[in-house]
């Protein structure tokens, strides 16, 4: 151990300060009565979208764009209809030209999942990764 202090859980409610929900919808459920598995990653790419693309703080500069390159989800209790799930989204590592979202998700102040997404900038207009712009990453920082 470095002595460094670490991060705190993603199942840890108060680690998060930007939130989103999303409506749990009775089509969202499977022959088992919970909520499918593909509605947890459509909620984290809502928690994602939200944190990303909020019009009144954007984090892609003009000409660039964030792309999902992995997503890794931990189910950790189903979820059943009806209901809201919260998404948390913090950032948990900046790279050259990546960044280390970590979410949970939260219905009836139960944590029922966690994920951890990379998404890469890329040049629109060439579809390649860029560097992440020195302002760009300061925003991340202070998140």
């Amino acid at each position: 151990m470095t002595g460094e202090s670490e991060e705190p859980p993603l199942t840890d409610r108060s680690s998060y300060k930007t939130w989103t929900t999303d409506k749990l919808r009775f089509n969202d459920t499977d022959m088992l009565g919970h909520v499918n598995n593909a509605v947890f990653a459509t909620a984290c790419e809502t928690g994602r979208v939200s944190f990303l693309y909020d019009p009144e703080r954007p984090m892609a500069p003009p000409g660039t764009d964030f792309v999902l390159v992995r997503l890794v989800i931990d189910f950790r209790r189903e979820m059943r209809y009806p209901g809201i799930v919260e998404i948390g989204t913090r950032i948990l590592r900046v790279g050259r030209s990546s960044i280390l979202m970590g979410q949970g998700l939260f219905k009836d102040d139960e944590c029922v999942a966690t994920a951890e997404g990379t998404c890469v900038l890329i040049d629109t207009g060439r579809r390649k990764a860029v560097a992440l712009p020195p302002e760009l990453r300061q925003r991340l920082a202070e998140l």
